[in-house]
């Protein structure tokens, strides 16, 4: 009897432990390619020549002096673990983000880089 109740503890416990681990990232992240950032001159670059080197903005925000381009990008990571009694996640989500400002001539004044896709990170929240 004592052999039946400690083999019964045991399947429980295996029972309750088991469990699933997910791991899963988005596809869509293409980092950009900052290597271009150097050929930007402030009063001679102009808003085609950001559109050949970045491609189509993600935004464009009309300012009284001028247009903005914003170019986002998103790394997410994700992380879960199911057991039969208990869960736990995480997402985290971080961002690339360019920002080009440009006069009424659609020539550049000024911009700024974020690049911070590459610090999203998998783990649990504790």
């Amino acid at each position: 009897m004592k052999s039946f109740i400690s083999l019964f503890l045991v399947l429980t416990m295996t029972a309750l432990s088991t469990g699933c681990l997910l791991l899963g990232k988005n596809k869509e992240y293409q980092p950009f390619d900052t290597s271009g950032l150097d050929r930007l001159s402030a009063g001679r670059t102009t808003a085609s020549e950001v559109t050949e080197m970045f491609g189509a903005p993600t935004e464009v925000v009309k300012l009284s002096n001028g247009n903005a381009y914003i170019y986002r990008r998103s790394l997410s990571k994700g992380t879960g673990l199911w057991l039969i009694l208990l869960s736990f996640g995480n997402y985290d989500t971080d961002h690339d983000q360019l920002v080009f400002f440009f006069d009424q001539n659609d020539v550049l004044t000024h911009y700024g880089v974020s690049l911070n896709a590459r610090k999203a990170s998998y783990g649990l929240p504790f």
